[in-house]
């Protein structure tokens, strides 16, 4: 067997590379991770999610989110994402219908009580509802009909009798009961 010999590599060359500083941006926390947004501050939030994170549960809901297909939390409350220019929410915290899920996947208790009330019509409103039932449910642990009326939400597949009981459902604490 011939010896082993030892290598020794070169010192690598001197470069002319000189890392460029930090770009200034819009921090914010997105179902968790942190996101500096380098970009146009007035883009609204909803496109922010949509295009460049490629988070599409969040949906157009027109240009003032009047049907509620678009509702976030923002640090804890239900907001219309297109009516939220990113340069206000340097520090906020947002979560989305796909941040509502727990790390290790286990559904939200109130996604569990859609998924148990068939409470997903064609499925386009449906992330709205679930952000506006969360916020309902953190202010008002037992709702009653009138409170979910006034959620801005609007259904255009008849599903609101069992997303009112859907709600309900999760307020009772039988999320994933038959």
């Amino acid at each position: 067997m011939a010896p082993v010999q030892a290598q020794v590599l070169p010192p690598p060359p001197e470069s002319g590379i000189v890392p460029e500083k930090i770009r200034d941006g819009i921090d914010l926390l997105i179902n968790g991770e942190h996101y500096r947004h380098t970009g146009d501050p007035q883009m609204p939030l909803l496109w922010y999610l949509r295009d460049v994170l490629r988070l599409t549960g969040t949906k157009y809901a027109g240009e003032h989110g009047g049907s509620g297909a678009d509702l976030v939390l923002l640090d804890g409350k239900a907001v219309s994402a297109i009516a939220q220019p990113l340069a206000r929410l340097a520090g906020k915290a947002v979560v989305t219908v796909e941040g509502l899920a727990a790390n290790d996947g286990s559904l939200h208790p109130l996604q569990q009580a859609f998924i148990d009330e068939d409470a997903i019509g064609c499925g386009y409103c449906t992330p709205g509802w679930l952000i506006a039932g969360v916020d309902l449910l953190r202010r008002k642990p037992h709702p009653g009909d009138d409170d979910i009326d006034q959620l801005p939400n609007l259904c255009r597949c008849g599903c609101q009798t069992r997303v009112r009981r859907a709600i309900k459902r999760a307020a009772a604490g039988k999320a994933g009961q038959r």
